[in-house]
């Protein structure tokens, strides 16, 4: 199924056209999310939701755990349950002293055993903390479980400091309504992020049930995402993986680096579409979802991302072009997910924004030409 193209004020239209103006690639892969903050790892073999002997009252939930988990953490198993959804919550709660087994509190590494009792205090909805704002959204795709939007470049997911209004969260709020109890009172709906100055598609659930569905295709990797990026200078080879852990900067704490003491694995695939003037256009496939990790993964390979500020600048001169953007080219193309609800494989792409149409025309005109394929390159 592929996500139909909807405008703030209309009703749904033809199909979304791929990105470029071609038809998705078969068979691709990919992986998490860029700008995400890390993707914990896929869950062991039967989690799921809880058995049906589950005992579900208003704040609270009862359950046994089935021998097909037994020896799973505890915060990965929580984060399978129906009302915790993700692992950041679930240890959340067990921080908070609102998980016990067999009447005890534990770490969140404790190790569950078969027919362990569950006792988990569910904390009441907290007030939504981002205010409404009618701020015009792209709907990609919408129906009762979800809806993808397309994400414009320079718009904030959601509320941060020095980013209260202005978000896709006020935007989305005042658009949906109250949100309460889908995910964080501060980023109600969002299941992944994508940066700032990134454009493209960007998921958001609408009931908690969709959340947590979501969520656990993110942390098994069955979710795919391609991005689109013109990036300096030009790739030696057709295609080829940039597998290089990603983490913090061991002395610039604010950005991310392969250099990093305590990086995690990341993995890239990336595919030369287009040769152009000092310059390449790149199809993009994360395997993984570290923050940053596609625009540190290409300038660790020496062809940073055109207009990156962060980790473009100093080798911009180096690249052989001068070229300048108002931010980093990267645009969140296409993503695959199992829909929530009927399992059904969906597809959703958004077109390439105005800015980078206009970026690339002016590249091919100054090329005397359309470009030479990424095989050449």
């Amino acid at each position: 199924m592929t996500g139909a193209r909807r405008g703030a004020g209309g009703g749904a239209g033809a199909p979304a056209r791929a990105p470029l103006g071609g038809a998705a690639r078969p068979g691709s892969t990919g992986g998490a999310l860029e700008g995400r903050g890390g993707t914990p790892a896929g869950p062991s073999p039967g989690l799921g939701a809880p058995p049906p002997s589950a005992v579900c009252v208003p704040g609270r939930v009862e359950l046994v755990v089935p021998a097909a988990v037994a020896g799973v953490r505890l915060d990965r198993f929580l984060a399978t349950v129906s009302g915790v959804g993700t692992r950041s919550q679930a240890k959340r709660l067990i921080d908070a002293g609102r998980v016990r087994v067999d009447g005890a509190l534990r770490k969140s590494a404790h190790l569950l055993g078969a027919g362990a009792r569950l006792e988990i205090e569910l904390p009441a909805p907290a007030r939504l903390a981002a205010e409404p704002e009618a701020l015009p959204l792209i709907v990609l795709y919408e129906d009762a479980e979800l809806l993808a939007i397309d994400k414009p470049p320079g718009m904030v997911v959601h509320p941060a400091p020095g980013a209260r209004r202005g978000t896709v969260v006020n935007a989305l709020v005042h658009r949906l309504g109250a949100l309460a109890g889908v995910g964080r009172p501060d980023r109600p709906g969002i299941v992944h992020r994508l940066d700032r100055d990134t454009s493209g598609v960007l998921l958001v659930a609408r009931t908690p049930a969709a959340l947590e569905a979501l969520a656990r295709q993110f942390r098994a990797r069955t979710i795919e995402k391609v991005y689109l990026a013109v990036v300096r200078g030009h790739l030696a080879a057709a295609r080829g993986t940039i597998d290089r852990a990603v983490g913090r900067h061991p002395r610039e704490r604010r950005r991310m680096s392969v250099h990093s003491r305590r990086g995690r694995a990341a993995v890239t695939r990336w595919t030369a579409l287009e040769r152009l003037p000092g310059a390449t256009l790149v199809r993009l496939e994360p395997e993984t979802g570290r923050t940053h990790q596609l625009r540190v993964h290409l300038a660790a390979a020496g062809h940073p991302i055109v207009g990156d500020r962060v980790y473009g600048a100093r080798r911009a001169g180096r690249a052989g072009t001068s070229l300048a953007f108002p931010r980093q080219a990267l645009h969140a193309a296409e993503i695959r997910f199992d829909h929530p609800s009927s399992g059904a494989r969906t597809v959703v792409r958004a077109p390439l924004p105005p800015d980078l149409e206009q970026l690339l025309a002016m590249l091919r005109q100054a090329s005397g030409g359309t470009g030479k394929s990424g095989h050449s390159a």
